[in-house]
C-alpha cells in the first residue's frame, strides 16, 4: 500500500489515473447497457456481433495509431480520441430520444470504440516511464490495472441500476460525459506527453522507424514472444466470457439485468484485489515462473463456470479474476522494461492490438456455440486456451533464473513531479 501511496502522490500521474478511473467507470456501466441491449432485441447471435464489433476494429486501429504514438503528441492524441468518442457515444441517447434508434446504431457506436481504444490502451503504459521514476512503475501498472478493477466494479452496478431508471440508452450519456472529463484531466497535466525524442543514430545509418524495427524486437526476445502469445489466447477466452455472461443472466438464470452487474461487479472485484496485492509486489528474479503459473491456474479456475449454476459461477469469476490481475501487472512490467523508449509507443501498440485483437475471435466463438446452445463445450475451449498457454511458459521458463533488462533495454530515468 506504501507503494501505492507514493506514486499517486506524483501530481502528473494522480490525475491520469482519476481521468482513466472516470473513464472506465463509464465503460463499464455502458457495456451492462450495450449486451442487455443487445439481448434484449438481438438474442445470442448480437451478441456475438457486438462482441465483434467492440474488438474487432481494434487490430485495424493498432496498425494505423501505432506509429502516430511515436510521431506525435501524446497529450493530443488522448483529447482528441476523447472527445471524439465522447460524441459519438452521445448520439444513441439523441437517436433514442428522437425515436430513430436501431441496432446497427450501437454496432457502429461500438466499433468506433474499438477503433479508438488503443489510444488510451497502449498510450497509457507508453507515458508511464514520463509520468514516474523506474523503481514506480510496477506500482503504477499496478494502479493502471486497479484502475480498471475498480471502475469495472462500480460501472456495470451503476449501469444495472440506471437501466430501471432511465433506460438502457441513456445509460451511454455517462460514458460521454467521462469521456469529456477524461479530456479535461488530461489537459491538466504538467508533463510535455508529447512525441518521444527520436534515437541518436550515426551518420549512414538508418532510422528505426515504421513497424519492421519493433516486429524484430518482439520476435528477437523470447520475454516479449511468449508474453504477447500466452496473452493473446488467453483473451480469446475473456472475448468468449464478454458473450457468455450477458447469455446466462437473460437465458440461463432468465433473470434480470442485476444478475449480469453482480456477475460483472463480483469479476471486477476480484481483479482488483488480485491488482491492488500484485503491484506492491517487487519484481522477481523468476518474474516469467510467476506470470506462467497465475496465467495457468487463472485458466483453470473457469472450470467452475461448467455447471451454468450462478454461485459456481461467482466462485469461477472470483478466482479468475484474482489470479488475472497479478499475471497482467507482472506481464507490464516486463514488457515495459525490455522495450527501447523510442519504440516504446508502437512496441504498446503491437502487443496489446495482439492481444486485444484476439477478443473478437472469442466473442465470434462464444456467439457461435451459444447460438447452438453448446455452452458446455464452450467453457471446455474456453479452459483449455486460457491455460495452457501458462503451462508452456512455466516449462519454458523453468531454467531462466534471472530477469534482466535486454542489454540495449533500460527504462527511462524520470524524477518525480
Amino acid at each position: 500500500m506504501r507503494a501505492y501511496l507514493a506514486v499517486l502522490g506524483i501530481r502528473d500521474y494522480r490525475l491520469l489515473w482519476i481521468g482513466l478511473v472516470l473513464n472506465l467507470l463509464g465503460d463499464g456501466a455502458t457495456f451492462a447497457a450495450m449486451a442487455w441491449i443487445t439481448v434484449e432485441q438481438a438474442g445470442a447471435a448480437g451478441l456475438g456481433v457486438l462482441g465483434v464489433c467492440l474488438t474487432l476494429p481494434v487490430l485495424v486501429g493498432g496498425a494505423v495509431i501505432g506509429p502516430l504514438l511515436d510521431r506525435f503528441s501524446r497529450r493530443k492524441l488522448f483529447i482528441y480520441d476523447s472527445v471524439l468518442r465522447g460524441f459519438v457515444v452521445a448520439c444513441i441517447p439523441l437517436l433514442a430520444v428522437m425515436g430513430a434508434f436501431q441496432m446497427w446504431h450501437l454496432y457502429v457506436v461500438a466499433a468506433v470504440y474499438g477503433l479508438l481504444k488503443i489510444i488510451p490502451l497502449a498510450g497509457t503504459p507508453a507515458v508511464l516511464p514520463e509520468l514516474v521514476p523506474p523503481e514506480r512503475l510496477q506500482a503504477a501498472t499496478g494502479l493502471e490495472s486497479t484502475a480498471m478493477g475498480a471502475a469495472s466494479i462500480a460501472g456495470p452496478a451503476i449501469g444495472a441500476a440506471l437501466i430501471w431508471l432511465v433506460g438502457a440508452t441513456n445509460v451511454l450519456l455517462l460514458d460521454a460525459l467521462t469521456y469529456f472529463a477524461f479530456a479535461g484531466l488530461i489537459m491538466m497535466i504538467k508533463a510535455p506527453l508529447g512525441r518521444p525524442e527520436p534515437k541518436v543514430v550515426e551518420p549512414g545509418a538508418r532510422r528505426q522507424s515504421g513497424w519492421s524495427p519493433v516486429f524484430r524486437v518482439l520476435l528477437r526476445d523470447r520475454f516479449l514472444l511468449y508474453l504477447t502469445i500466452g496473452f493473446a489466447l488467453f483473451n480469446i477466452s475473456a472475448g468468449a466470457l464478454l458473450v457468455a455472461l450477458p447469455w446466462l443472466a437473460k437465458i440461463e438464470f432468465a433473470s434480470g439485468p442485476g444478475i449480469l452487474g453482480l456477475m460483472l461487479a463480483v469479476a471486477a472485484t476480484a481483479e482488483l484485489v488480485g491488482s491492488v496485492v500484485s503491484g506492491a509486489m517487487k519484481t522477481s528474479d523468476r518474474q516469467m515462473i510467476r506470470i506462467g503459473i497465475f496465467q495457468m491456474l487463472a485458466g483453470a479456475s473457469l472450470l467452475l463456470l461448467l455447471p451454468a449454476s450462478l454461485p459456481f459461477v461467482l466462485a469461477g469469476l472470483i478466482l479468475n479474476g484474482i489470479l488475472t490481475s497479478p499475471m497482467t501487472v507482472l506481464g507490464g512490467v516486463v514488457r515495459l522494461t525490455r522495450t527501447p523508449p523510442e519504440q516504446r509507443g508502437r512496441a504498446m501498440t503491437l502487443m496489446r492490438t495482439m492481444m486485444s485483437g484476439a477478443l473478437p475471435l472469442g466473442a465470434a466463438l462464444g456467439g457461435l456455440l451459444l447460438e447452438a446452445n453448446l455452452y458446455p463445450a464452450l467453457i471446455v475451449i474456453v479452459v483449455v486456451l486460457a491455460a495452457l498457454p501458462g503451462l508452456l511458459t512455466t516449462l519454458s521458463f523453468r531454467n531462466v533464473d534471472t530477469f534482466k533488462l535486454a542489454a540495449d533495454v533500460q527504462p527511462a530515468a524520470v524524477a518525480a513531479k
